[in-house]
């Protein structure tokens, strides 16, 4: 009598693709920028808009903080109002999972998203930490010129202006 061997035959599980938040946010917005999270706004300077507004497809940069030494980028899913966004982002509440439409909310006192909190799946709520921002960098963007009023021509970005006028 012969011997019978069953053998099922299941497919292999895909494998999931693990992700560092700034691969996930180049790979999202097409934005070609390098290097740790917190580096991104200081990168994106006279390169792209960057600003204090929520915007769909818009990069929130976190900067570095306790728990986070190399910062974190998020990409802005929806604004829901001028104090909350959803993002898609990874390596957040697991190491390399990517999470879509999670909460963050601006914390900051002056409204201006320096602050936030987000959702972390470890307590199925907003986080208990506060997570300090740069702000939103803009991909498709350029800087908006500054122009003289002689020639018109470009003086210096926006951005420069801008930090000028903090003092920085």
């Amino acid at each position: 009598m012969g011997v019978f061997v069953l053998s099922i035959l299941t497919p292999a599980p895909a494998h999931a693709q693990f992700y560092q938040c700034v691969a996930y946010a180049r790979e999202v917005t097409g934005m070609e920028i390098r290097g740790n999270a917190n580096t991104w706004w200081g990168q994106a300077e006279g390169r792209f808009q960057r600003g204090k507004a929520p915007k769909a497809g818009a990069i929130l940069a976190f900067k570095s903080a306790r728990g986070m030494p190399a910062g974190h980028v998020a990409v802005v899913a929806q604004v829901v109002s001028d104090r909350e966004v959803l993002l898609d982002h990874a390596n957040w509440s697991r190491p390399g999972a990517v999470e879509r439409g999670v909460r963050a909310v601006d914390v900051s006192p002056e409204g201006d998203w320096s602050q936030v909190r987000v959702w972390y799946a470890g307590i199925g709520d907003l986080g208990t930490r506060t997570n300090p921002t740069f702000g939103f960098i803009y991909p498709g963007t350029r800087p908006t010129p500054v122009y003289a009023e002689a020639d018109r021509g470009p003086l210096v970005s926006q951005d420069v202006v801008q930090m000028a006028m903090l003092g920085r």
